[in-house]
């Protein structure tokens, strides 16, 4: 059984209620990500990063994840305004490292507001931005050196990771194996057009190293994502994904994550956290 995980505000949006809960339901791999002393992880101060520290160890838990937003722009600003901006933020996630000691660190898919325009990412990165590439793998090599893999999540919106071909041409270009992996976020697939079934999955298995887990119900006309919901009433195949992932040794950590979709009529969202958990947990028993 992989060890389960969630976002940290998921929770509570309090840090030390949130990691209180966090060890009555049995989890010691922290995903820290927002409302950690009401601020996004990468916005901590030294000081902040030494109290959660030592708040998660004194409980027995260990940071897995580093949820940032490092890599979430616009690459059509250009080579040198995005550099600027992220190479900030990966200065700020290596430092944060350093006294949080996570496994990984998470950054996302780049986007491009030219998204509309071309069908084949990987062949439009290397002609109009090549420079793209040379920045995911310096930052992976510069985590890899302070002991933390990175891994990049796919963003639901405008990014270049639309469809598993343009995931696996990106990582082929990438080409700094076990330095990086890539963490499947079956919803935000989805929500790009790509439905989660078993065959993409089967698709991005050698890539993947973290698993993140959403709801969502489909509409039935139009089979995109609609309305969110529990796992366990999910319209994408949710336990046979995991028990595959976790047979394969894919995701040593699992993820839960809060469904995206609208507000269902009727439908009962009361304790869906912890009616998640459960479920994640019954299908490994």
């Amino acid at each position: 059984m992989p060890e389960l995980t969630m976002l940290n505000s998921m929770a509570s949006r309090d840090l030390e209620t949130a990691l209180n809960r966090l060890r009555e339901w049995g989890i010691q791999a922290v995903d820290l990500k927002d409302c950690i002393f009401d601020k996004a992880v990468l916005d901590l101060s030294p000081e902040e990063a030494e109290r959660a520290a030592a708040m998660i160890g004194e409980r027995g838990q260990y940071v897995y994840c580093l949820s940032t937003n490092i890599f979430q722009d616009d690459i059509e600003q250009g080579e040198e305004s995005f550099r600027e901006c992220h190479e900030r933020l990966i200065e700020r996630a290596l430092f944060l490292a350093s006294i949080l000691k996570p496994k990984i660190v998470r950054v996302l898919s780049v986007q491009s507001s030219k998204r509309h325009t071309f069908s084949d990412s990987t062949a439009y990165l290397e002609a109009r931005h090549p420079w793209v590439f040379d920045l995911y793998r310096s930052a992976a090599r510069r985590f890899y050196q302070e002991g933390v893999i990175m891994t990049i999540e796919n963003d639901p919106h405008l990014n270049v990771f639309g469809s598993p071909e343009e995931i696996s041409g990106f990582f082929e270009r990438l080409n700094v194996p076990g330095m990086v992996h890539f963490t499947l976020d079956v919803q935000n697939l989805w929500q790009m057009g790509v439905f989660p079934k078993m065959e993409i999955y089967s698709k991005l298995k050698p890539l993947i190293g973290y698993l993140h887990v959403k709801g969502g119900i489909m509409d039935p006309a139009t089979k995109e994502l609609k309305w969110k919901s529990s796992l366990e009433d999910a319209s994408w195949p949710v336990a046979e994904m995991c028990k595959q992932a976790a047979a394969d040794g894919v995701s040593p950590v699992i993820c839960l994550n809060p469904s995206h979709g609208e507000w269902k009529p009727g439908y009962d969202y009361r304790g869906i956290v912890e009616k998640d958990l459960k479920f994640l947990r019954s299908i490994f028993e």
